[in-house]
């Protein structure tokens, strides 16, 4: 029986999908290949080492070690979501446990071969998003675990039962629960993403991305289908659209990875000079060719859909009351662990 596993990671410099591998921080408890496979040893372990720990979290932390150091096994499945683009990257354990001597970070690491890298989370159902939303570092995928091994298989989706087997590190699971500030975040995202792609047609959602730069204090307007030579925006700070620089807007209604010839279409359309300057908008990613394309040309710039979704945050109380009701938002206070 496959096992799958998710695990969060904050380090993208890791680039762990390059690198063929799943890692998990806590370098200052040193290599873990002594670690017993006792909850009550990881307890006493984490303690040690982080005195200032609060008592709550001690046993949290022992149950991310035991599930890295004991539960994963080869062949098992990982999910790794790449929280720069949201996109989920799904890969096959390859190895065991090992301690990167010598790692400036995350030297506990664990070998892994990718089968799908750069996945749109939009891809699965709500509720499979959530789970793999689950706060603690490593948890395993129950519910929706059917539903991600028919992707795989390229199968559709069987019914997805919500009978659950008890979870052996209980106080890990109670915390995957707990609602919090990252995880509201990524849910808002994800309705936002999927409300734009569903709500809108791609002339609609070009007047959309207008209307937000509109927010952010641009003049822009919208070129019709039929003189669309590259770009569907202008947008320029002065009210005529005349003086430079002029901004040249693609927008791609697709969740989809943008590579770099469409990139290259917009650039194409450039004055050279710096008197026109390249912006290209999409609700999914880019990709490595892309942000290559975009790293070396002073005059472009990626927007992808986490970016966008954050400018939306941003802005909103300058929105229409049409987007409003389109987008229904309202700020609110959640429970920030990364400040505790």
């Amino acid at each position: 029986m496959t096992t799958i596993w998710g695990i969060h990671n904050d380090q993208p410099q890791l680039d762990l999908v390059e690198n063929g591998f799943v890692s998990i921080g806590w370098d200052d408890l040193g290599d873990l290949s002594d670690l017993k496979d006792d909850r009550d040893d990881a307890k006493a372990r984490v303690a040690r080492a982080r005195p200032d720990l609060k008592p709550g979290a001690i046993p949290v932390t022992a149950g991310t070690l035991l599930s890295f150091r004991h539960r994963m096994r080869p062949g098992d499945i990982v999910i790794y979501p790449y929280k720069p683009d949201s996109t989920l990257n799904i890969g096959r354990i390859t190895g065991g446990y090992y301690f990167e001597a010598g790692a400036p970070l995350h030297a506990n690491r664990r070998k892994v071969s990718w089968l799908r890298t750069g996945v749109p989370r939009t891809t699965f159902s709500q509720s499979a998003r959530y789970e793999i939303g689950s706060a603690v570092t490593v948890f395993q995928v129950k519910q929706h675990k059917q539903e991600f091994l028919d992707f795989l298989d390229g199968t559709p989706p069987a019914e997805v039962s919500s009978t659950v087997e008890a979870e052996p590190e209980a106080a890990a699971d109670e915390a995957a629960d707990q609602p919090d500030a990252e995880r509201i975040e990524t849910y808002t995202h994800d309705f936002v993403i999927e409300t734009l792609m569903t709500k809108l047609e791609g002339v609609d959602f070009e007047h959309f991305v207008a209307h937000l730069l509109r927010a952010m204090g641009y003049r822009t307007e919208v070129t019709s289908p039929s003189r669309d030579g590259g770009y569907d925006i202008l947008a320029s700070h002065d009210p005529l659209l005349l003086e430079p620089p002029i901004i040249k807007v693609q927008c791609k209604r697709t969740t989809s990875s943008i590579g770099r010839p469409e990139v290259q279409q917009l650039t194409g359309t450039l004055a050279a000079g710096g008197s026109e300057l390249g912006l290209f908008v999409t609700l999914g990613s880019y990709s490595a060719d892309a942000q290559h394309e975009e790293r070396h040309r002073q005059n472009l710039r990626l927007i992808n859909g986490r970016q966008l979704v954050k400018l939306i945050f941003e802005y909103y109380d300058k929105f229409s009351l049409e987007y409003k009701r389109l987008l229904p938002l309202r700020s609110v206070y959640a429970i920030d662990r990364t400040l505790g």
